[in-house]
């Protein structure tokens, strides 16, 4: 007997959830076996990264097309049982109205949460104002509210990730898009204890999402005694897959080695990928 998987609603109740108490991991995959992979080991959410994903289509990270991010998120969503959160960049659009047009979209692809950032992709002026970065997150909060509203809404205040590492700056930010609708704040590239708990007591009681993409020294029980709610990792998972590739190409590549295979999954990975397409259509 097929066992019966969650609706929509079901995922998007679960996610919200989620965020009321405790603190939970929300890594991110990269493709369809990537997500179920996570979802075997027993995590309760996945999250997109748009940096996997552009890399696994050959493009730096901001290189791909809402075309190709909405396709992304519809096979994601149906690839897994678990919540997912869109990394939606910007909202893929220079305009308040586009941004609504664009959350419509990614709202129809069945995810549970998605975030705007407040950067531009210029580096002369790598962040919207903060009454532009305003204006465009209460038009995806207008979407998400006119689609019914179980879908999360995260703002995130991009200060650190492009260099300017300004925690009153950062605060701010993450306070208006709180006023201006935002459900769970997060500022990317906090490295500190004192960085972090700083945010966390600055927008509570919302909650507040950490990125882990680097090797730290902190451990998750750290992190929830900091108040944080939800962690997660980026491109990080992504990119140590792509370490390994790069590691065993070069050795042949270079060296003319092959050792650079050892211990490679092929047969756990066929086992549990056998499993997903008996148990869930998939």
């Amino acid at each position: 007997m097929t066992p019966i998987r969650p609706s929509i609603a079901d995922k998007r109740r679960t996610f919200r959830q989620l965020h009321e108490a405790g603190c939970f991991v929300i890594p991110n995959p990269w493709d369809v076996g990537s997500a179920r992979f996570l979802q075997s080991l027993g995590f309760k959410a996945l999250a997109t990264t748009s940096a996997g994903f552009a890399w696994s289509r050959g493009c730096a990270d901001g290189g791909i097309t809402r075309d190709l991010v909405l396709a992304h998120l519809r096979d994601l969503v149906d690839a897994t049982d678990l919540p997912l959160n869109a990394d939606f960049e910007s909202g893929f659009a220079p305009d308040a109205g586009g941004v609504a047009e664009s959350v419509r979209l990614a709202i129809e692809t069945g995810i549970a949460g998605l975030s705007i950032e407040d950067s531009t992709g210029d580096p002369a002026q790598p962040l919207h104002s903060l009454d532009i970065a305003v204006e465009r997150l209460r038009a995806a909060r207008k979407a998400i509210d006119k689609a019914g509203g179980d879908v999360l809404l995260v703002g995130r205040a991009e200060c650190f990730f492009v260099g300017r590492p300004d925690l009153e700056e950062t605060i701010a930010r993450l306070k208006a898009y709180a006023q201006a609708g935002a459900d769970c704040l997060y500022a990317p590239a906090l490295r500190t204890p004192e960085q972090i708990a700083s945010v966390v007591d600055a927008v509570a009681p919302k909650p507040v999402n950490l990125l882990i993409g680097w090797a730290s020294e902190l451990t998750l029980s750290d992190i929830a005694a900091l108040g944080v709610r939800r962690v997660s990792v980026g491109g990080a998972l992504a990119s140590s897959a792509w370490l390994g590739f790069m590691r065993a190409a070069r050795l042949i590549a270079n060296e003319g080695k092959f050792d650079g295979f050892a211990g490679a999954p092929g047969r756990e990975l066929n086992a549990l990928f056998r499993t997903w397409g008996t148990a869930s259509g998939g």
